[in-house]
């Protein structure tokens, strides 16, 4: 019975006793069929990717290659097309800009034009006036000068009756007072 207990304990610990007590792996006399079914299971496993991994993989890396290129060159189109809209617009702002200047200048010479016709009516107009008033400046002055010969003659006829006492003639006290004006 002690044999008996022996074995089973032997039995029980997974049979250690047998193969003096090392792990299968790494015991010595497994190793050439553990490197068979290596060889077997790595020959399965690389047919198995070789043949259906790979290509899916290849597949998939190959289509997204395909999608960044046409992304990319999308891309350049889009680029292309911004960079002429880009300049169509710096194109069409110039000119804007240079019909802009183009009409406030025609409105500033237009303007000036105006201005100038109005100051030259204006200046002609009052030249007008100007001439207009020296002429009746001219007129009342010869009028007045003409009343101040005739007041200065009776107003000399007068002072010299009044200082004299005699009366003196109309044509002498005349004579008298425009000789005194021209000198």
């Amino acid at each position: 019975m002690a044999e008996t207990a022996h074995t089973t304990s032997t039995e029980a610990h997974g049979g250690a006793a047998q193969h003096g007590g090392a792990f299968p792996p790494f015991d010595p006399s497994t190793f050439p069929s553990q490197i068979l079914w290596f060889a077997l299971t790595f020959g399965v496993f690389f047919l198995l990717v070789s043949k259906l991994l790979v290509p899916r993989i290849g597949g998939i890396i190959e289509t997204r290659r395909d999608r960044i290129v046409r992304d990319l060159g999308e891309a350049e189109r889009l680029k292309a097309e911004t960079d002429a809209a880009v300049a169509a617009y710096e194109k069409a702002l110039a000119e804007a800009r240079a019909k802009a200047q183009g009409i406030a200048a025609a409105t500033h010479a237009e303007l000036t034009a105006a201005t100038e016709a109005k100051r030259a009516a204006t200046e002609a107009s009052l030249t007008a006036k100007l001439t207009d008033a020296e002429a009746r400046i001219a007129d009342i002055k010869a009028k007045a000068m003409a009343d101040v010969d005739q007041i200065a003659i009776d107003t000399a006829e007068t002072l010299v009756s009044t200082l004299i006492g005699t009366g003196v003639s109309r044509e002498e006290v005349a004579a008298a007072v425009s000789a005194s004006l021209t000198k």
